[in-house]
């Protein structure tokens, strides 16, 4: 399995219709994931000596740098985690230790196999969850005749509402489990049954539900009976290693600022963990062994109080392309509420609808949302994009209360109805009883 292939111009131009403006850090990223492809597609000599050229964004919060992650994570159809720097310790104290992240990538990339291969061997997985349903309807006794009369009325849908009594296997919930304290990624549990030999292998669990109901469940289990187990382990691991993606949000939080001494807990021990996860190193999981050499980090802060260059020198250098985002403008914030594919605006009015109400937003409202938003950003603090759902939430709050009794009604905003609202949250010094 690869990355779709896209080209950089049609990764950015996908970006384009979520995220305004920061090309920048749209183009470093389209070429990133667009080098993944070509990497495959040299020679196995050639493809070991290339590795990835990870990636540094710096950026005030609130500008796009989690989404820009988000949606290439979407695009890339590769395993892919998000995680927060300042969740990790260093190796020795009590908490998650970095090589988690290449365990949790793992199990990503095992889902996403998973539910590739689901979808081969559905139809297949289908007629057997048919013939489940129809033991429970009339037996495993039945005459051929009686069970294909109610074949038929099964597929005519004329049986949803039927109650029947299935039994689906009990999954991993009820199997003992246990944790090993300071164990290389604590955070992993232990199944029994895996040790054991399937020792502790639970019964089926009976469960009465509605026919239209049982599908779902029959057709995942009997599916999962169809899988490859093995095959998917090892594929997923091939795929984690040559095709994964981990960002590394709030990097500047685990910086030792200058002047700081201890008492922060292990704050470069965690940047000295990262070291060889991103030069390349192999991580132990239940599955096998990983190679990191060749996933891409990315990695961003908003490096507020601290700077890039706290970090250790051998991080900046694992880290060599630095992409800097920019904060945004009163004319940025009209662009998002008017130009992105699921602007705020077209999700309060996809709201209001399921209550009968049209919510209309005019030119000039929309221009005096984004002037209250960026107003209270330069007055007390800037949080980017994310203030727009500030205003907007204080903008439709009587509307969305007093929704189900306007069933039918349509309701139009200007610039007045918008100064009326939010006003007083742009105007007001004391701002902060509304800071998110």
């Amino acid at each position: 399995m690869s990355e779709k292939n896209f080209s950089p111009r049609e990764i950015v131009s996908e970006l384009d219709r979520h995220i305004v403006g920061q090309n920048d850090a749209k183009r470093a990223v389209a070429i990133a994931l667009r080098n993944r492809w070509r990497r495959q597609q040299l020679p196995a000599d050639m493809r070991r000596e290339i590795s990835p050229k990870n990636i540094l964004m710096i950026g005030p919060t609130g500008v796009g740098k989690t989404e820009i992650s988000r949606r290439l994570a979407r695009l890339a159809n590769a395993p892919f985690i998000k995680i927060e720097a300042t969740k990790f310790t260093e190796v020795g104290y009590v908490g998650r230790d970095v090589e988690q992240i290449i365990r949790d990538l793992v199990e990503a990339g095992i889902g996403i196999l998973k539910e590739q291969s689901r979808q081969k061997v559905k139809a297949k997985a289908h007629l057997q969850a048919e013939e489940r349903v129809l033991d429970a309807l009339v037996g495993k006794t039945a005459q051929a005749a009686t069970r294909e009369s109610y074949r038929q009325k099964l597929r005519a849908n004329e049986l949803d509402d039927k109650e029947i009594e299935i039994e689906v296997s009990a999954g991993a919930a009820g199997v003992p489990s246990f944790e090993i304290p300071g164990m290389p990624g604590a955070g992993a549990m232990i199944n029994l049954s895996d040790m054991l030999g399937g020792a502790f292998k639970q019964p089926g669990v009976k469960r009465t539900v509605k026919v239209k109901d049982s599908y779902k469940l029959l057709i995942a289990e009997e599916a999962d009976k169809l899988l490859d187990q093995e095959s998917i382990k090892n594929e997923a691991i091939d795929l984690v290693e040559n095709h994964g993606i981990v960002f590394l949000d709030e990097i500047d939080k685990i910086c030792l600022r200058e002047g700081k001494g201890g008492g922060e807990v292990s704050r470069e021990g965690v940047q000295r963990d990262l070291l060889p996860l991103i030069e390349g190193t192999v991580v132990t999981t239940k599955h096998g062994p990983v190679n990191t050499d060749h996933i891409l980090f990315i990695a961003s802060g908003a490096f507020h109080v601290s700077k890039p260059s706290d970090l250790l020198p051998e991080l900046q250098g694992r880290l060599p392309i630095r992409v800097e985002l920019r904060a945004l403008t009163r004319d940025d914030f009209v662009r998002i509420l008017n130009d992105t594919e699921a602007s705020l605006i077209k999700q309060y009015v996809a709201l209001l609808s399921t209550e009968g109400v049209t919510l209309e937003f005019s030119d000039n409202a929309i221009e005096a949302i984004a002037d209250a938003a960026f107003e209270v950003n330069s007055s007390v603090e800037n949080i980017g994009a994310r203030r727009l759902q500030t205003v907007m939430e204080r903008l439709v709050e009587e509307i969305s209360f007093t929704a189900p009794d306007k069933t039918g009604e349509v309701i139009r905003i200007d610039a007045d109805y918008v100064r009326q609202k939010v006003g007083d949250l742009a105007g007001n010094a004391d701002l902060s009883r509304y800071v998110l």
